[in-house]
C-alpha cells in the first residue's frame, strides 16, 4: 500500500463526475504487480488481489463488485477509507508490530540472543524485564497490565515461551517474539498459506464432528457421547484451551489427536437437493428466512461443519454439540460471521475467520421457509 502511494499508482481520480480519494485502477495495478515482480504472470496477480478482497484488505470503491476484476474499475485500500475491520485480533497484532519495532529501533534494546538448555533463541526477553520496560516507557500504567498485554501477545502467536512451556509471567522466565516483523514478505506467500484448509479439514478441528468409534456401514459423523472418550483436548484455537484438560507440563501441547480411526471422512458429499446462487438467496420475496445464532464453543470446537462456496452453507451438525444447541441445522446458508459479510467467500475462508475469532460465535444464517 505504501509502496502505491509513493508510486502515485493510489491517487485521487475522477469518474462520472465524482472524485473518488485515495484509490487505483485495477487493470494498473495487475500491471504493476507483474512489472515490479511481485506475481509472475496476470493470472497470478489476480489471485493475489483477490486474497486481499477476501480479507478485507482492498475493496472496491462503491462495493459493486464482490470479486477483483482486472478491468478499468476503481478500488481502494480500506486503511485508506477507514473501514479497515480492526477486530480485537487485528489490534493485539498491531500493538505487537509496534512494539517489537520499538524494541529493535533503541540502543541497548533488551531483545538479545540467548541460550537456554544448550540452544541460542534469537530476539529474547526476560518476562520481568518485558514488564519492567513496558512501565517506563509509558505501554502500560502498572504490571498486572504489563502481565494481560503479555498474555496477549502469547495467545496471538506473537511472542512465545522458548520452549513452548509456560504463558506469559512476571518473572525470570525467557520469552521470544516468535514473528520476525522485520522480515520482508512476498505477496505470493499469501497463495502458499494453507493454515485454514488444514485446519477446517484436519480430523480433530473444531468444523469436523466429534467422530467416536463408527462402526462399518455408518456415517462418521457421530455425536459426541457423555463419556471419557476424548484424551486430549484439541489446542487449536488460540485461546488457553490446555488449561482445561489438566496438563500442568506444558503450555501449550504438540498437536493433539482425538480418539478415532485415522480413516474417518471430513469431506463428504453436499447435503444440498440442489445449487443455491447469492442472487436466489437475496432476491426480493425469496423462500428464505435469515436467523441469528449465538454459539458459545466448548473445549472441543463448535460442533458442525461448514463446506460450499459463494454461498456456503452448514453440512453437518453433531447434534449434542454447541451448535445445534443454538438452533443450527443442516443445509443453513452463512450469511455473516462475528458481523462480518461472508456470502462471497469459500468454506476455506470462513473457517479461518471462526478459528481466529472469539469462542462465543455470532453467525447469520439463512433457511428455507418450509
Amino acid at each position: 500500500r505504501l509502496r502505491l502511494h509513493d508510486g502515485k499508482l493510489v491517487k485521487d481520480r475522477r469518474y462520472h463526475l465524482r472524485t473518488y480519494p485515495n484509490c487505483f485502477v485495477a487493470k494498473e495495478l495487475t500491471d504493476w504487480l507483474i512489472e515490479h515482480k511481485e506475481a509472475p504472470d496476470r493470472e497470478t496477480a489476480i489471485r493475489l488481489l483477490q486474497k486481499l478482497m477476501d480479507h478485507y484488505i482492498i475493496h472496491h470503491v462503491c462495493d459493486e463488485h464482490s470479486d477483483y476484476k482486472d478491468a478499468k474499475l476503481l478500488y481502494r485500500f480500506r486503511k485508506d477509507d477507514g473501514t479497515f475491520p480492526l477486530s480485537k485480533d487485528v489490534k493485539v497484532f498491531l500493538r505487537g508490530q509496534s512494539l517489537y519495532e520499538k524494541l529493535v529501533s533503541v540502543e541497548e534494546s533488551i531483545l538479545k540472543v540467548r541460550e537456554e538448555n544448550s540452544v541460542k533463541y534469537q530476539r529474547t526477553f526476560l518476562g520481568s524485564e518485558m514488564i519492567d520496560w513496558l512501565i517506563q516507557e509509558g505501554e502500560v500504567e502498572n504490571r498486572q497490565e504489563a502481565v494481560e498485554l503479555g498474555r496477549a501477545l502469547l495467545e496471538h502467536g506473537i511472542i512465545q515461551h522458548v520452549s513452548n512451556r509456560h504463558h506469559f509471567f512476571d518473572s525470570d522466565i525467557l520469552y521470544h517474539f516468535w514473528i520476525n516483523f522485520r522480515r520482508r514478505r512476498r505477496l505470493t506467500e499469501l497463495l502458499n498459506e494453507n493454515s485454514s484448509r488444514a485446519l477446517s479439514e484436519s480430523p480433530d478441528s473444531p468444523f469436523c464432528l466429534r467422530k467416536l468409534n463408527p462402526e462399518p456401514g455408518n456415517t462418521s459423523f457421530l455425536s459426541v457421547q457423555t463419556n471419557k472418550e476424548i484424551k486430549v483436548v484439541s489446542a487449536v484455537r488460540r485461546s488457553s484451551i490446555t488449561s482445561l484438560s489438566g496438563n500442568s507440563n506444558a503450555y501449550f501441547t504438540a498437536p493433539p489427536t482425538l480418539v478415532f480411526p485415522p480413516v474417518a471422512e471430513c469431506n463428504p458429499k453436499s447435503v444440498l437437493k440442489r445449487p443455491v446462487t447469492n442472487e436466489e438467496l437475496l432476491s426480493p420475496g425469496a423462500p428464505y428466512v435469515k436467523k441469528t445464532l449465538t454459539i458459545v464453543g466448548d473445549a472441543v470446537g463448535w460442533g458442525f461443519v461448514v463446506r460450499g462456496g459463494r454461498p456456503c452453507h452448514i453440512q453437518a451438525v453433531d447434534p449434542g454439540g454447541p451448535a445445534a444447541a443454538a438452533g443450527m441445522k443442516v443445509c443453513q446458508f452463512v450469511f455473516s460471521v462475528n458481523g462480518v459479510y461472508v456470502l462471497h467467500l469459500d468454506y476455506q475462508t470462513i473457517s479461518s475467520l471462526i478459528m481466529t475469532g472469539p469462542r462465543t460465535l455470532v453467525m447469520e444464517v439463512m433457511e428455507a421457509i418450509e
